[in-house]
This record gives C-alpha cells, structure tokens and sequence, in this order.
C-alpha cells in the first residue's frame, strides 16, 4: 500500500506539472467593453483587446477603433465612408484611466484559451500592428472594433465558439442604435441618424450582426456554447458623466416653428409678409439641400446604410431651386406648389406605414411643408 505522504506528494507533482504546462504561455487574454460615454462617437460603447504577458512584464491593449484626425481629407473620407482604421497598441494603465477618467466602467471578461491559441491570438495582433497590415476600411454596422475581435477569437478558438441572440427576435439596426441613444437623450442626433440611414438599416438584424455592439458581444461571450468566459472584472468610472437631457427635442422645436409660421401669416404687416417670404425660401432651400445630401449618401459614398432612402419622399431636392422662386406668378410655379402639398400630404397619410422608420420629430416639418405650399399655390396669382 502506497504512503499517504508519497500519495500527497505524487498528487502535488501532478497538479504543479499540469498547472504549469496549461500556463506555460505566460499570457492572459481578455476582452475589455467600455461602457457608453455622453458625447456621440462614444455613445455605443468600445471594445478593446488586453494582453497580460507575464514573462515580459507587458499589459498592453489593442484597439481597432484608432483613426487618423489629422489627415487633411479627414472630413471628405469620413463622409464617403472611405475612412481608414487601423489598430493601436497601448499601456492598460493609460487606456484605463482615459475611459474611467471621463466617466466610464470597463468590464474585463479573462478568456478560455489553450496554450497554442493564446500564443496565436498574440501572434495575429502583434501581425496586424505592421503597417502594411494594420489598417482596414471602417463600417459602423459590419467592420468596427467589436466585429474586428469577435472574428478573431471566432477564428482562432476551437472549436469556434457558438454566440447565441442576446436581442429580442425582430430587432432592427435602427431600434438597436435607437436604444442607446436614446438612453443617452442624444435626440437631436438620432434625428440626424434617423434622416441619414435609410430602408436597409430597418431590416432585422441576424444573430452574429448584433454583435456589431460591445455589450452585445459581452452579453454573448457570457452565454456562448462552449463556454470561452473565464472570470469578470469592473474597473469602475471615476467620476459619474454629466446628464445632458433637454426640454427642446427636434419634435418641440419643430412644432414652435410650425406655430411661428402660423402666427406670421396672420398679420397684414408688410414687413412681416416680407420676412416670412423669406422664411418660405429659406424652408425650401434648406429641405431641398437635404434632398441632394440625401442622393450624394445614397449615390456617392461607400456607407451601405444610407442607400434606399425614403425620406427623399418628402425633401425634394428641386426645392432647392424653387426656393429662388418662392413668389413667382408663372403657372409652373404655381402648379409645382399644388403637386408638393398633394403628394406631401399622401406621404404623411402613410408615414408610419413605409418600408423605412421615419422619425417623428419631423412630423411639423412636413405639415409645415403642406402647409406653406398649399398657401403659395392658393395666394399666387
């Protein structure tokens, strides 16, 4: 019969030999999601890559969301969604206080991984940080910093591991980034979103395209079949980010200016028929312009969400050019303003029925539309 003690010493032998050859790569993968911030281009959250390498002392993190804002056609690129990413290597210490100094928690989820994927997750990024690799052409729905990790560990994980749903079935691109901003009461830029992103973004999101979304990846790294989540960390904000909600919503504002109209035209004063002529112009150019940026983002640029776009129902880009004519006597002009305020007001009829989600808040800019149409066409003589 064997010892208890050789017995012992033969279970520590084993446990410290198996303990060390399941570590021998020294490494500790995980992925780090940011929580919301208050301003726009934070307010869907971040995903970030930190590895923990014990033998060189490092704990560097590596980011897909890095850009260059100082390229001189910065602004042209990003509008024609030709903007280059790349990823970014940096301390923790510093990627950690820059998010919890501005008010935002990072939750670290540790990952289940062998020996040989750890080294190649590492070998992979460190590849991508050559530059002749480390840039990739940017989408916000289908090629950001959170589809950029979720690949990788899809691909170098075996066997790959199974993401469940962690939205509710039928959820849209739109209500997705719908539900953060308005968590984040960022109305007047879900309105712009709202006019910018056309018919495609209302189409139902299938499981892997939720995970565009930091949280959405979390939440399914945390469900995920097999299991690939290890432990959790917080690394909590340090200070609480400012509230920015605000009475004057799109929909308030929009009404007040629907009500001014109202209130000008009932006076006689000449001045004030001379001023709102004017606002009628600059109400025509305006929702004209909108309806030649509308076809340049449909037509012109590489963003696949802004194309079929409905609310070119509504902003005609020949508005633009009426704008200048805003009083003229011609019969041309006079039946143009007919046509608008007819075919204006069958849009309204079926607002809530098209094939895109159209936003509310311009609900009086479109009344607002008939309304001063139909009073042209009635006054022009």
């Amino acid at each position: 019969m064997i010892p208890k003690f050789l017995l012992l010493m033969i279970f520590s032998f084993v446990f410290t030999f198996h303990s060390t050859a399941q570590d021998s790569s020294h490494l500790k993968i995980s992925l780090l999601t940011c929580s919301p911030g208050d301003e726009l281009y934070s307010i869907f959250g971040h995903s970030a890559i930190r590895i923990v390498d014990s033998t060189r002392g490092s704990d560097v993190v590596y980011n897909y969301g890095t850009f260059d804002f100082d390229d001189a056609s910065f602004y042209l690129k990003f509008i024609r969604g030709k903007l280059l990413y790349y990823v970014s290597a940096e301390y923790f210490r510093d990627f950690q206080y820059q998010y919890n100094a501005t008010g935002r928690n990072i939750i670290e989820q540790d990952l289940i991984l062998t020996v040989e994927e750890k080294m190649n997750f590492q070998k992979a990024l460190f590849e991508n940080l050559k530059e002749e690799n480390k840039y990739y052409k940017y989408d916000f729905f289908f090629n950001n910093c959170t589809t950029r990790l979720r690949d990788w560990l899809v691909r170098i994980k075996n066997p790959a591991p199974i993401l469940p749903a962690v939205m509710p079935e039928k959820t849209t691109f739109r209500n997705a980034i719908h539900q953060y901003l308005d968590h984040g009461h960022q109305y007047w830029s879900k309105l712009g979103i709202d006019i910018l992103l056309g018919a495609k973004t209302d189409r139902v999101m299938k499981t892997t395209e939720q995970q565009f979304l930091p949280d959405n990846l979390m939440f399914a790294l945390d469900k995920s079949s097999p299991k690939v989540i290890q432990t959790k960390n917080n690394f909590p904000a340090l200070i609480q980010p400012p509230g920015n909600d605000t009475f004057f919503t799109p929909f308030v504002c929009f009404s007040i200016v629907l009500l001014l109209f109202a209130l000008l035209q009932l006076t006689k004063n000449k001045t004030v028929r001379s001023v709102l002529n004017g606002l009628d112009g600059m109400l025509f150019f305006i929702t004209g312009a909108l309806g030649i940026i509308l076809i340049f983002m449909w037509t012109a640029t590489d963003h696949s969400m802004t194309k079929n776009n409905y609310n070119l129902l509504w902003a005609w880009p020949t508005h633009l050019i009426v704008a200048f004519f805003i009083n003229s006597p011609k019969n041309r002009a006079k039946k143009y303003f007919l046509f608008t305020a007819v075919t204006t007001t069958l849009i309204l009829a079926v607002w809530f029925f098209l094939p895109q989600q159209m936003n509310p808040a311009l609900i009086p800019v479109v009344i607002l539309l008939i309304y001063r149409s139909a009073f042209k066409y009635l006054s022009v003589r």
